[in-house]
């Protein structure tokens, strides 16, 4: 299945969005926010994060992959990858 950047973009903001502490960061949310740093997500919570999109999107994310889905946008190249 294909989806256009702005489908996986929203997708990814809704896996995100249980997993935020600073609900503000939401409305701001580009390929520059910083998971950690932006939406206060601690690491456990990045992990469960990176498990639902695996699932949503029915892809595997390797553990080197997974260390590098720190912001919105390399989490997106990473996701489109995947895809495609």
């Amino acid at each position: 299945m294909s989806y256009s950047e702005q489908e996986i973009s929203e997708k990814l903001k809704s896996i995100v969005e249980p997993y935020v502490n600073r609900k503000e960061g939401l409305k701001d949310l580009n390929t520059n926010t910083e998971f950690i740093k932006d939406l206060e997500i601690n690491s456990a919570n990045l992990v469960d994060v990176i498990l639902d999109v695996e699932d949503e999107f029915d892809i595997r994310i390797e553990n080197d992959e997974m260390e590098k889905m720190l912001s919105v946008g390399a989490s997106l190249e990473i996701i489109q990858s995947k895809i495609s």
